[in-house]
């Protein structure tokens, strides 16, 4: 019997054994785990200040970028439509053997007649050449030969230098925008 209690102490003595040991395995690995969790913390809280810092620098950036950019959108009111424009009038021009010398923009507004919504541009042209060509130029823009977009265009007034040979045509651009 008193063997039988002796192996059952050693039995319970070892089960201790192997618990603690396990228990203090489980500890140091937290411990560990923790000590690594506590080194980021303190890394991420000294990065914070420098990290606040540099998202009020980009907050900053962004309001002179728009401040900018809106700056840049009132001295440049040309939409799409009068770079899209533009092109049309300078091919014109190559085709008319007319040199475009000034090309000033309005910026677009749009005027609604019953369904239909159309753009309209004002726009002033500066040309150089020949009467003849001068002429066969103002007569493709104001008869909407060779325009590409479904736009048109209404000659307001022509003022023409003769001796200098050049012409400054003012014009409105009505362009179909759909109803």
């Amino acid at each position: 019997m008193k063997q039988r209690k002796t192996a059952l102490l050693v039995v319970i003595i070892v089960i201790f054994a192997v618990v603690l040991g396990i228990l203090f395995a489980l500890y140091s690995r937290q411990a560990g785990e923790r000590d690594q969790l506590n080194d980021r913390l303190d890394r991420a809280q000294t990065i914070l200040p420098g990290l606040a810092a540099n998202k009020e620098s980009l907050e900053d950036q962004v309001a002179q970028a728009q401040s900018s950019l809106n700056t840049s959108w009132a001295r440049f009111p040309e939409s799409v439509d009068s770079i899209e424009y533009d092109d049309d009038l300078l091919e014109i021009a190559d085709d008319c053997n007319v040199e475009l010398r000034n090309l000033t923009a309005s910026k677009p507004t749009n005027k609604t007649v019953g369904t239909v919504t159309y753009s309209v541009s004002s726009f002033t042209v500066a040309v150089a050449g020949g009467i003849d060509d001068i002429l066969e130029f103002i007569y493709a823009i104001r008869t909407g030969d060779d325009f590409r977009l479904p736009w048109s265009a209404e000659v307001n007034s022509v003022n023409m230098n003769v001796a200098g040979g050049t012409t400054s045509i003012n014009l409105i651009i009505y362009g179909y925008k759909g109803g």
